[in-house]
């Protein structure tokens, strides 16, 4: 009988936040079975999940359908990030996104492919038709799924917001029907000492508690004993079915003592709020373990909107000689919950482990632009760069700077720069700053030159050096051969990589004319469909330029036969 009055108070839930939104107003955006491979609000690199990732088979090529009646308002092509986008606002205030798209539907991909040809670029930026310029109906086929966007596999993802604020929402509260029966799973928990005087185990430290099983979808901790303000986390994923893909939940709940203390879910947020989720998790053990732990307490420095109904922030006052019932409750969009309980008796507040004290020579104040310079390197870190006061280490040995651990989630960009004048003017152009965290696979940093200094600005923490790349990028595995007939062919393809700086940029050009060819970073492969335009003649010379981000440039010529 519980159990049945906790799943009609959920549903009830569920329907009051429905009855905010229309549910028979927007259909599928695909006419198969859906199944997804990303939940909205699931916990991502510096950001929340915009939207719902569809499954579509492995596959790319399926149709995408207007979810309603609207118009087109924004296209977006790019190497990296949504990939082909398409934005349809609609008349009741609401506006579909459909992201990783293989191509568009008749009329759009004409549109926009005439806007890539009169930029000679790719990459188109932002592109705003005029309201009702392009219109389209429920049903109308806009585009076609892909895996555009960088290293992304096959799916569609799709996203509805609020057009006037740009809230993004959650895409079930409008009818979007996906089958789940398998409650979230609970894999770990920890618990936080917070602040002075504070014990958990008679320790000031941080402690992963065991979980044990009671039931299917019910967990239990041993008592432990604390003083002092103390908080939870937990790390909690949603199965949705057959899938294996590790989802995030809707909802995470704590009661104290049978009342809640805390709730969050993921009915919207805005893109402005999106980098808080640094503050929501525990991210010096995401960082060390690349494990996200979700906080049942609130951060003071946080802008989430997402809390409700916190009682003291969610921080748990623990005094000697009271006990304390705590359960923490996951729930996904279906209402499937699992919880996990957690007995707890005040002890006298003392301490048998202590922590040291963090100190080093560089103390970082939030609320003040500070520098520091080490052997020909300066880091500068503007106002609220950091979301507290703290200190960092900061050493430099030859070209390599080490800043603290990345272990400190960041509010703001900071700034690094290298002195460059121990190198020959002849070798400078070839430089560029590297972040090294990942000793096997240097990531470029957007290198800027001023004199005899060599600066970025990033949001990581961590080791960073000066490397040289003076190597060319490959131009390789050309579909023909150099003075090859190719009139079967319906596309050109060749592939290009750069393992020092990375790719920049490339053209390519049939007889002089600039031509559009498509870059998919993944495979690493360019291509050019020769439907494209009319090619004059039967002999054409083909050109590819291609450049890397120190500006090494590598040119391919053949010449081709086509009827």
């Amino acid at each position: 009988m519980k159990n049945i009055i906790l799943i009609l108070l959920f549903a009830s839930f569920t329907s009051s936040a429905q009855n905010k939104y229309p549910t028979n107003y927007f259909r599928s955006p695909l006419d198969i079975s859906l199944h997804l491979s990303g939940t909205f609000g699931e916990l991502r690199n510096n950001h929340f999940h915009a939207g719902v990732d569809i499954k579509t088979k492995r596959r790319t090529g399926f149709p995408v359908y207007a979810t309603a009646d609207g118009y087109v308002s924004r296209i977006k092509v790019a190497i990296w990030g949504y990939g082909k986008v398409i934005y349809i606002s609609h008349p009741n205030g609401y506006t579909s996104v459909y992201a990783h798209l293989s191509k568009f539907g008749d009329g759009i991909q004409e549109y926009v492919k005439n806007i890539q040809y009169q930029k000679e670029s790719y990459e188109t930026g932002n592109i705003y038709p005029a309201e009702n310029e392009i219109t389209v109906k429920k049903g109308q086929v806009i585009a076609f799924t892909g895996r555009t966007g960088g290293f992304v596999a096959p799916h569609l993802h799709y996203e509805i917001r609020d057009t006037k604020t740009e809230h993004i929402i959650n895409p079930l509260l409008f009818g979007l029907k996906i089958k789940d029966s398998i409650a979230p799973r609970i894999n770990k928990l920890i618990a936080y000492p917070i602040g002075e005087g504070s014990r958990i185990n008679r320790s000031v430290k941080k402690q992963t508690l065991a979980i044990k099983k009671d039931s299917l979808n019910n967990y239990r901790t041993n008592r432990i004993s604390a003083s002092g303000s103390i908080g939870f986390g937990v790390n909690v994923y949603d199965l949705l079915g057959k899938e294996l893909n590790k989802n995030g939940v809707y909802s995470i709940e704590m009661k104290v003592n049978g009342k809640r203390h805390y709730y969050h879910d993921v009915e919207t947020f805005s893109f402005a709020e999106s980098k808080y989720i640094n503050l929501l998790i525990d991210y010096p053990y995401f960082a060390t373990y690349k494990n996200r732990i979700q906080k049942t307490f609130r951060e003071k420095e946080t802008k989430l909107s997402i809390y409700e109904d916190l009682v003291k922030d969610g921080f748990v006052d623990v005094k000697e000689e009271f006990s304390y019932k705590v359960e923490i409750i996951a729930k996904d969009f279906k209402g499937n919950r699992s919880s996990v309980k957690i007995p707890i008796i005040g002890v006298k507040s003392e301490s048998i482990l202590l922590q040291e004290k963090d100190t080093t020579n560089y103390k970082i104040l939030k609320n003040k632009f500070q520098k520091f310079t080490e052997g020909g390197v300066t880091v500068a870190f503007p106002k609220n760069t950091f979301y507290k006061d703290i200190f960092i280490d900061f050493s430099v040995n030859g070209k390599l700077a080490t800043i603290h651990k990345p272990t400190i989630p960041l509010n703001k960009s900071f700034t690094i720069t290298f002195d460059s004048t121990m190198y020959r003017k002849s070798e400078v152009n070839n430089i560029y700053i590297a972040n090294i965290n990942n000793k096997k696979y240097p990531y470029y940093q957007n290198t800027r030159k001023r004199e005899d200094k060599l600066f970025t600005t990033t949001k990581t923490l961590g080791k960073y050096t000066l490397l040289i790349d003076n190597e060319l990028p490959k131009i390789y595995n050309l579909n023909f051969k150099n003075n090859n007939w190719i009139s079967k062919l319906n596309y050109l393809t060749i592939k290009i990589s750069d393992t020092q700086s990375g790719i920049k940029s490339y053209e390519a050009f049939i007889d002089d004319e600039w031509i559009l060819m498509e870059y998919d970073v993944k495979k690493k492969k360019l291509s050019y469909n020769f439907s494209d335009k009319k090619l004059v003649g039967s002999k054409h010379i083909f050109k590819l330029v291609v450049s890397d981000n120190v500006g090494n440039t590598n040119t391919y010529n053949a010449t081709f036969y086509r009827k």
